[in-house]
């Protein structure tokens, strides 16, 4: 069950941002600052979070073999990710605060509501003046259920590639055993491919892998996801 920072002592808030200023150091020493000068943003370089927990409602997503629902895992990382921006004063929008979805009608087939929701999402996204957006999923491949790992896909906008090769190299660092790379999403990803702003789309996991599908169905492996993620974005737009 997701536990706000409300119910959190004061001491394990101070611990979870004394990480952040960790991969904050991180990021500052490494190439990621120089690469976010290839993003420019609105407002003379303010910016909004606009974050994206993918699925929701009658669409779970992709479904471990212990039943874990993909919009959940989602939708928890979410939250710790706009609980934590919020602590740090960074204005954020999401996309979802509970597990619904986004459609217009509830009474339309399957294919259409989830074509809705879609489309529903990026209107919300594109309307937001200097937004940056993370949405996040997790991945799944029973086929070969030993691969694991988060990895970035960034849609084709301006600033794009950069923000995904930035939270990629903090990913491996962190969460990832072995490395990946970062890979363009290409026309198949709705919701990158339609985004007029800044995007990258971050599988945190695979639900396919047993041991994955644990980790993240516990507080501490969230914990390092959101806050990885969120250190990466701040201090790349930063």
């Amino acid at each position: 069950m997701f536990i706000t920072f409300k119910k959190w002592t004061a001491l394990y808030v101070v611990t979870l941002l004394a990480l952040l200023a960790v991969f904050a150091a991180i990021l500052w020493q490494g190439s990621a600052v120089n690469a976010s000068k290839n993003l420019e943003l609105e407002q003379g370089g303010g910016y909004v979070l606009v974050i994206d927990p993918g699925h929701g409602g009658f669409d779970p997503g992709a479904v471990a073999a212990d039943g874990t629902a993909e919009s959940r895992i989602n939708l928890e990382i979410a939250l710790q990710m706009e609980e934590i921006a919020h602590l740090l004063g960074v204005e954020t929008e999401m996309t979802r605060w509970e597990d619904i979805s986004t459609e217009s009608d509830e009474t339309a087939a399957v294919r259409e509501r989830k074509n809705s929701d879609l489309k529903n999402r990026v209107e919300q996204v594109n309307r937001v003046s200097g937004g940056v957006l993370v949405s996040l999923h997790q991945n799944s491949l029973p086929q070969v259920p030993s691969v694991h790992g988060a990895q970035v896909f960034y849609s084709g906008t301006e600033g794009s590639r950069a923000l995904a090769e930035a939270v990629q190299a903090v990913l491996n660092t962190t969460i990832n055993d072995r490395n990946k790379e970062a890979k363009e999403a290409g026309s198949g990803v709705y919701l990158l491919k339609n985004a007029k702003i800044p995007a990258v789309l971050v599988e945190c996991g695979f639900l396919s892998n047993g041991e994955e599908t644990a980790l993240l169905n516990t507080q501490e492996h969230q914990n390092r996801v959101s806050i990885t993620i969120l250190a990466a974005v701040l201090n790349h737009l930063q």
